[in-house]
């Protein structure tokens, strides 16, 4: 009986991956190759973007910015191409983060009583 119900379900319904449209394939093809690349050219941006930080502070948010776009860059077909897009906007967003956190500061200095 199990058997019969198989063989007519089958032949009603293709698989559930044509029925549903989901994706089989991985996004990325998966190569050390690939991946000694990308993380080569991460680390020479962040080098570049690291030499013009005058505040320690900023470091390791850049850092993790890097990160963050190489993750992200990973998942495409193409990684070397994005990367470089998703690590400038990384990048401007952990700047701009750390300026309005420096005037948040600045602003509460008067506030927060000084630690002694």
């Amino acid at each position: 009986m199990k058997k019969e119900r198989m063989k007519l379900r089958d032949n009603i319904l293709p698989p559930a991956p044509e029925r549903f449209g989901v994706r089989t394939d991985p996004p990325a093809p998966f190569s050390r190759t690939g991946e000694n690349d990308l993380e080569r050219l991460k680390n020479r941006m962040l080098q570049n973007a690291l030499a013009g930080v005058d505040s320690p502070l900023l470091a390791a948010p850049i850092r993790r910015a890097a990160n963050e776009a190489a993750a992200l860059a990973w998942l495409e077909a193409h990684p070397l191409l994005v990367f470089p897009a998703l690590f400038d906007e990384k990048v401007r967003a952990a700047r701009r983060r750390a300026h309005l956190q420096q005037l948040i500061r600045a602003r509460s200095a008067d506030l927060v009583p000084a630690a002694a």
